[in-house]
Formats: C-alpha cells, sequence, structure tokens
C-alpha cells in the first residue's frame, strides 16, 4: 500500500472523530514521567494530542509527531488555545520514509500500530539512538482490542514487551531495559464506553 493510503486511511480516522478540547494523557505516560525532570521530548504518533499537551504542561519542550495532517493542525491549534505552542511543535512525518531530527530526553510512542506496512523494530531502534544519556524510551502497544479499535481482527497478535525489545536488539552496554510488563486498566472510548485492555509497557533507558 501506498504512501498517500497510509495518510488518506489517518486522515479519516482522525476526520471522523470529534476534536476533543482537553485530550486525556495515557495512563502509562504520567505514571513513568511524574517525577522525571523536564527536558525535550519526542511523541511518535501524537494522534489528538493528549499526550504532548500533558508534558508540555509539565514543563517538557515537546515535538509531536503524526502521519495524519489532521491530527498534527488539531494539535497546533489547541496548543495555542492552551497557551502551549511555546512547548510544542508539531510535524508530519511519515515513519516509514523519515523521521523528526533532534536529541531527546524523552521519547514516548503509545499504539504505534497501523494497517500499513511499516517496520516498527527500525523505528524503534532509530527513537533509542536519538535519546541523550539517561533518557528513556516509553514503548505502550496494545495487549487487547478495545471494542471501538479500529483493529477488529480476531487473529492479531500482540508481541510481548520482551519480544518487542528482542526486535529492537539494542546493545546493553548502552541501553536497559527498566520495565517490561502487561498492565490491565479500564479504557474509556471516544464514545465515552469503558472496557479493560491490556497494555504492553517497555521502557528503556540510554545509560551512556
Amino acid at each position: 500500500m501506498s504512501a498517500t493510503d497510509a495518510v488518506t486511511f489517518w486522515d479519516g480516522v482522525h476526520a471522523a472523530r470529534q476534536a476533543a478540547i482537553h485530550p486525556r494523557p495515557n495512563a502509562r505516560l504520567t505514571e513513568t514521567v511524574t517525577g522525571l525532570s523536564p527536558g525535550d521530548a519526542l511523541d511518535l504518533g501524537c494522534g489528538d494530542g493528549g499526550d504532548a499537551l500533558w508534558l508540555a504542561g509539565q514543563g517538557w519542550h515537546v515535538t509531536a509527531a503524526d502521519i495524519s495532517a489532521v491530527a498534527v493542525e488539531r494539535l497546533a491549534a489547541l496548543a495555542r488555545s492552551h497557551g502551549l505552542d511555546g512547548r510544542v511543535t508539531t510535524v508530519r512525518h511519515d515513519l516509514r520514509a523519515s523521521f523528526p531530527h533532534g536529541e531527546f530526553d524523552l521519547i514516548c510512542a503509545h499504539y504505534l500500530h497501523t494497517p500499513f506496512d511499516l517496520d516498527r523494530a527500525t523505528v524503534l531502534r532509530s527513537a533509542a539512538h536519538v535519546l541523550r544519556p539517561d533518557g528513556r524510551l516509553l514503548i505502550v502497544d496494545h495487549g487487547s482490542a478495545a471494542p471501538w479499535s479500529w483493529n477488529q481482527d480476531p487473529d492479531v497478535q500482540y508481541p510481548s514487551p520482551h519480544e518487542v525489545a528482542a526486535d529492537i536488539d539494542l546493545d546493553p552496554a548502552t541501553w536497559t531495559v527498566e520495565r517490561a510488563d502487561t498492565p490491565h486498566r479500564i479504557a474509556t472510548g471516544p464514545d465515552g464506553r469503558t472496557a479493560e485492555v491490556t497494555d504492553h509497557v517497555l521502557l528503556i533507558r540510554r545509560t551512556t
């Protein structure tokens, strides 16, 4: 499938959702980042912008990247309306072809899943390599499908955090796995429905 197909698909996904005025940050982000000293953060697949706005509100300078022009334009407008446009920079990237520039103290990739071809291991390895020393890469994947998910394939496989770490294949002399687990939570969908879901959480820290 072409890059045009992927852009059209994700623009459609975001356009079909009502834009949230106060999008919520992901729970795994807030529990991981609370207590860290703010620095430069990169949000891969920023979506509705809840994570980027929350980080900016905590004092981080955030580069928020998404393949969807709808998503990044909405987030840019939200950042302005929240008075956070000085702390949030939105960029559109198809991660199959390009990666945001810079070095970062935190990189988060929440639910970076797509029905289109994406070499996730290469993307996440690239992310690890642009961490500053003591920087963290937080990868949160679906471990189950919520009823409102775009992906309802009953045969879909959810790699474990350890399998994701093995795919990225980072040198343990430079990067260390600080967390790899599969917690459950109650999620709320776009229409207000709730459901118990499983997250696959992988937290990697660059040590040198």
